[in-house]
Parts: C-alpha cells; sequence; structure tokens
C-alpha cells in the first residue's frame, strides 16, 4: 500500500477553492485536510503543490480516437497519451471507426483493445444507424456510456435520417442518447446552393453557411421532441448556435433529461478565425459566428451548457487540404482543452470553479459515472496539479496526438498542467508520460 500527500494545494472542487491536501492511497482518496492538518498515518511520498490548483481530472464525454481502421492519423494509445499530458482521466470515444462500433461485438473489441493501449479511464459509445435499433435493449447499462445517433452527416457516413428509425432509437434506447443535430436536407441544399455559385469547392469561410444555424436549430429542435415524447435521456453534442440554446432549461444538470453540451473550439474560435487558420478549425457542426461564440459563453455561466468536450478528432494536415467540402473536418484539441478553459477564465469569461463544473463534476453527474469527477473521499484519485502562473506557448514539439498539429499551434497559455494522477498513478509528470500505464473501463451507476 502507497500513501501519497499532496500538500499546500489550492483544491477546486463544488464550487469552492479551499487551501489543503490529499492523500491518496493505492487508487483512491483516502484523505482530504485542511491546510493545517496531518494525515492520520504515515506517508510515503509528500508532493508540495506550491499553491497549485488541485482538481478532479477532466471527463472528456466526446473523442474520436480513430481506433480501430484509421490508425494512420490517431490510436487509442497516442491519443490517450495527449489525454494525460491535458488533465484528461477519462474519455467516451465515437463508433465512426472502421469497422464502425455498430454491433455488440465491435463494441467489446473496443473495450478489450483499450484495456490493452489507454493510459487514461474509457468508454465507448454504441452507434445507432438505420438497422440496428433492435440492438439498443441489449446494452450493458452500467458498462456503456451512451448510444450516439447522427442526425447529420458527418465524417464515417453513419447518418440516421428514416422517421420510423429515429423514434425506434428514442423509444427503446436504454441509456443516454449523444445526438449530432445538423438538419441533412438543408445542408444539401445549401449546398448545391453555393456550389453553383462559387464551384466545387468554395472557400472555407462559406462552412458556417453551407452548415448553416437553421440546420443546427431544426436538427437539435426535433430531438428535443422526440425525446420529450418518448421520455429520453438526450444529451445534445456540440452545441454551436446562440438560436440553440433556447431548447435548453436553465436548471442543474441532474434536474433534467434533456441536456447540452458545447466544445472548446466552439468556445474558442469564432468565424474570424478561418481567415487566419483556415481548415485547421473546420468542424461539424461548423464554428460560426463572434455573437454566437459570445452567447455559448455565457450560457456556461447558466445551466443551459451543461458540459464542455473536446470532440477530438485527428486528421493528418494533407487531409485538411481544399475548402468548405474538400477538406476533412474534425480538429485535434484534447491535450490542450483544459489549458484553453483555463486561460478563458483568466479573462474572466467564466470562473475556474466553473471549469471544474463543466469538464468534471457536470459529466460525472450525467453519465451517472461511478466514484469519478469529484475530489472526495473513497472516490478514485483522478487529479490534475495545475500551476496557475506559469506562461508557455503551443509548439508542435509539445503535440502528442498521432497527427502532430494543433489549431492552437502558435498560443500561448498561463497555466500548466504539472501532473496528472490516473486512479492515483502519476501518469505525467509535465514533461513526460508513463506510456506503461493503464487505465481502467468506467461504471455507470443506473
Amino acid at each position: 500500500m502507497k500513501r501519497t500527500w499532496i500538500r499546500h494545494a489550492q483544491i477546486v472542487n463544488e464550487d469552492r477553492i479551499e487551501k489543503g491536501g490529499v492523500v491518496i492511497e493505492n487508487d483512491l482518496i483516502a484523505e482530504i485536510l485542511s491546510e493545517k492538518e496531518k494525515p492520520a498515518s504515515p506517508i510515503d511520498e509528500e508532493i508540495d503543490a506550491k499553491g497549485g490548483y488541485l482538481l478532479p481530472g477532466v471527463i472528456d464525454e466526446h473523442v474520436h480516437f480513430r481506433d480501430p481502421g484509421l490508425t494512420h492519423k490517431a490510436d487509442m494509445h497516442t491519443e490517450s497519451a495527449a489525454a494525460a499530458a491535458g488533465g484528461v482521466t477519462s474519455f467516451m470515444d465515437m463508433p465512426n471507426t472502421n469497422p464502425q462500433t455498430t454491433t455488440v461485438e465491435a463494441l467489446e473489441h473496443k473495450f478489450a483493445d483499450a484495456a490493452r493501449k489507454s493510459i487514461v479511464n474509457y468508454s465507448f459509445y454504441f452507434g445507432a444507424t438505420n438497422t440496428n435499433a433492435d440492438l439498443l435493449p441489449q446494452l450493458n447499462e452500467r458498462r456503456v456510456c451512451g448510444v450516439k445517433l447522427f442526425m447529420g452527416a458527418s465524417t464515417g457516413d453513419m447518418l440516421v435520417n428514416r422517421t420510423e428509425t429515429l423514434r425506434k432509437v428514442f423509444d427503446l434506447s436504454p441509456i443516454l442518447i449523444a445526438a449530432h443535430c445538423e438538419e441533412q436536407a438543408i445542408v444539401e441544399a445549401n449546398t448545391e446552393r453555393f456550389r453553383s455559385n462559387y464551384g466545387d469547392d468554395p472557400a472555407i469561410g462559406y462552412h458556417p453557411l453551407i452548415r448553416s444555424e437553421e440546420a443546427c436549430y431544426r436538427s437539435s429542435a426535433l430531438a428535443v421532441k422526440l425525446a420529450e415524447e418518448y421520455g429520453s435521456r438526450l444529451h445534445i453534442l456540440h452545441v454551436s448556435t446562440a438560436r440553440e440554446l433556447n431548447l435548453f432549461e436553465d436548471k442543474p444538470v441532474n434536474e433534467k433529461r434533456i441536456t447540452a453540451e458545447t466544445t472548446v473550439a466552439h468556445l474558442y474560435f469564432c468565424d474570424k478565425d478561418y481567415a487566419s487558420l483556415g481548415t485547421r478549425i473546420k468542424c461539424n457542426p461548423a464554428i460560426k459566428t463572434e455573437a454566437d461564440r459570445e452567447a455559448l459563453r455565457k450560457a456556461l455561466r447558466t445551466n443551459r451548457i451543461d458540459t464542455i468536450g473536446t470532440d477530438h478528432a485527428p486528421h493528418l494536415l494533407e487531409e485538411k487540404r481544399g475548402g468548405a467540402l474538400k477538406a476533412v473536418s474534425g480538429m485535434p484539441t484534447i491535450q490542450f482543452s483544459l489549458v484553453a478553459l483555463l486561460e478563458l477564465a483568466k479573462q474572466g469569461v467564466l470562473s475556474v470553479e466553473q471549469v471544474v463544473r463543466k469538464m468534471c463534476h457536470a459529466p460525472a453527474l450525467l453519465y451517472q459515472i461511478k466514484g469519478r469527477g469529484f475530489v472526495r473521499k473513497g472516490y478514485k484519485a483522478d487529479l490534475v496539479l495545475v500551476d496557475p502562473n506559469r506562461s508557455w506557448t503551443v509548439e508542435s514539439r509539445d503535440i502528442l496526438s498521432k497527427c502532430r498539429w494543433s489549431p492552437l499551434e502558435g498560443q500561448t497559455f498561463h497555466t500548466k498542467i504539472l501532473k496528472t494522477f490516473v486512479n492515483g498513478y502519476p501518469v505525467y509528470d509535465g514533461n513526460t508520460v508513463d506510456e506503461n500505464f493503464r487505465g481502467e473501463a468506467l461504471r455507470f451507476e443506473r
């Protein structure tokens, strides 16, 4: 048994910042101490936090690690290493891989693969299709994070566009439905219009007009309508417009059945950034106007936006060549998601406590994750130690994702991750990830 005492920290937890320390015993939080308290029994190792923030590990509910089948650009091991370096201690991976995670067998294969490869903790979505809704009642509610429903075509071609199938998914799913919402008919009509006016591959600046506000709102409104009709647990992913915010209640996450996520990219960038970053920030739904970004930021201070994910979606840079139609959509952000949100906190967009609520507490509550997401005695010791006053600039050599680029290259941040603990083990020391450690499958209390 090993006991580690992290002392002289500012513990950010449950809407408070308190000076004190945490004792880790094996994989659990054994004690939470005030600044003046001492551990109850002998300690094997002391870590002086020197006034740094001690946070629960980030739970990223929305990643695309590209494994299996697309491992030329990312895989479970490389992306979990990037996660660890970013203070992300748990992830939930999407089904648009090759093969797609649309059978129970494919789902089991991913769990087995993660046990061999993943440095941090994990779960996987089951992908809904036009033909597999009858499999949904077979899913293990305590093991599978959710059902991913593409109500708009995106990378991987998993669009569910039959009304009877949509109804069946909302009726039969025993667990949370995580929906990508863009009305495909509107996107297709816009695509044809912009092609006729600007050629086969319009400039990237037209991307948010092709995958428009109306396309997002119409699809999200339909998802909400179906969830209300069937009493389903619905989580709408990567909300990108101010208009969609009207669909969600300003109530605590554990008091509602329809919730919303936005992403680091939609909070950090706006359409003005296409001029300098081009297709590096192309994603679906598209990054939209500055007014939309400001509305999303404002909503973080309420309960209309419940969680912040990354939609971490690596591609090779050569795959990002082209414009609004030919360049692929998606970007890698997981390694810098926490420091990016802490940067927004430095700017007064939200508080550090709110960052922790949206990235750690809320995902744990929303998905009903057992024993994670908080600094609580008896919980798993998934912890992140952050220096709140250290400036550094992202360089290409820092990037651990296999694709080796980030839209945040050149960005100067003013907080730095010093240590990441996964299940009590120090997987990241501020410079190096221990690539031999393996995380655990998440468990859900449903």
